[in-house]
């Protein structure tokens, strides 16, 4: 008698179908998870300060305004291809606009304070106030020259790239693994920097959720009214977030010291003090043509003593570090792109300084020199060997 038949009293077991694999035991959908950023895969955040030090060098050095865009824009180009999804790392844009504020702020300077650059192109003539003796030299009102006004869009580019490379390092360094990095002689200067950077990050961020919130409930987020009512709600976050800070700074020990002799403190304090002297005179040798033959020897050795100070102080730091962040190759070839644009426009100021600071009387078109503006493309390196960020984490959705 067959097994399979109708009254065999062992029924043949049903077929079981495949199962999704992304699908749990009761069939609903398990969320997807984001594939996680090792810790070894992250570049050394003091690779991206030094990158963007490097850029924000080159811009310090030309007011050339087609050398300014391209430094903007590879800055740009960078943060866009490698931020990562962090709190801090949307600050980028309040830079910008404060940049924009700064070219706007310095023409209106120049409108209405006037401007050293004489100019032949009459703009508009403004009601001069009269000044005292005792002020000569400033003026209210008066001549508005379109020469002026170029020097000083001119000048406010040159702030306003220096302020966007500086946003560029907040949007892709993280401050907390940048404290961890720091030597312990800096490591309580380097909190209250670092506290002091994050400030700007935290409120944006706060103002953004409170304004999304505010649209959600169907309330106005923009204008006097809108930002007087989001600005108690931001100022009371920022208090509150002070005060868990402070908490959690004295729960972790911070500012406890070790000791150590008095002859460790004195020798300390020499190799600091000493090593920064010599680095200032240095500088100021490799800066003047008489100092040429010995600022790069008072350089080496000033640098050597703040470094021998600095190992030093840092054996009264009690603080120990867990999983410090390695200084790879990505990290050097990141940190030496923006050495080499700060280098090549260096060297480009030296043999032909009119492309980096091209005149405005008479009035004339600027031109992009080749060179300067190949050593600012350097500067996308980072945007190709730097490791990617980690994608977002998907929300998930039950499968009907």
């Amino acid at each position: 008698m067959s097994s399979t038949g109708a009254g065999s009293p062992h029924p043949a077991p049903r077929p079981r179908l495949a199962r999704d694999p992304g699908t749990g035991p009761s069939g609903r959908r398990r969320p997807l998870a984001a594939p996680r950023a090792h810790r070894s895969n992250a570049l050394h955040p003091g690779a991206w300060w030094l990158w963007a030090l490097g850029l924000g060098t080159a811009a310090s050095r030309t007011t050339n305004p087609l050398l300014l865009a391209l430094l903007i824009g590879v800055a740009g180009y960078v943060v866009a291809a490698r931020r990562t999804s962090a709190p801090w790392a949307r600050s980028y844009g309040a830079f910008v606009k404060l940049g924009l504020a700064v070219i706007g702020i310095r023409l209106l300077f120049a409108v209405f304070l006037g401007s050293p650059i004489p100019g032949t192109h009459l703009l508009v003539t403004l009601p001069e106030v009269p000044l005292p003796e005792w002020a000569q030299g400033v003026r209210i009102g008066g001549r508005v020259t379109i020469e002026g006004l170029v020097f000083a869009l001119y000048d406010g580019l040159k702030l306003a790239a220096l302020l966007i490379c500086v946003g560029a390092a907040n949007a892709l360094a993280s401050p907390a693994r940048l404290l961890k990095s720091l030597p312990g002689a800096l490591y309580e200067a380097g909190v209250a920097v670092v506290v002091a950077m994050t400030f700007a990050p935290n409120l944006i961020a706060d103002v953004r959720r409170l304004r999304a919130a505010r649209r959600l409930r169907g309330r106005p987020d923009k204008g006097l009214r809108g930002l007087a009512q989001v600005g108690l709600p931001v100022l009371e976050g920022a208090l509150e977030r002070s005060v868990a800070l402070a908490a959690a700074m004295d729960a972790r020990g911070y500012g406890r010291t070790a000791e150590v002799t008095a002859a460790v403190r004195r020798v300390t304090a020499v190799l600091t003090l000493g090593g920064l002297v010599g680095v200032c005179a240095g500088t100021y040798g490799l800066l003047t043509a008489d100092g040429a033959r010995y600022g790069l020897p008072v350089l080496l050795a000033g640098v050597a003593a703040a470094l021998g100070g600095l190992w030093l102080g840092g054996r009264r730091s009690v603080r120990t570090r867990y999983r410090p962040d390695v200084w790879g190759l990505r990290a050097w070839l990141v940190a030496a792109s923006g050495a080499a644009v700060a280098a090549v426009m260096i060297r480009a100021g030296s043999y032909d300084p009119s492309a980096l600071a091209p005149g405005v009387v008479p009035l004339a078109a600027p031109t992009l020199p080749l060179w300067p503006a190949a050593g600012v493309l350097l500067g996308l390196l980072p945007a190709f060997v730097a490791p990617a960020p980690p994608l977002a984490e998907t929300p998930s959705k039950e499968a009907s």
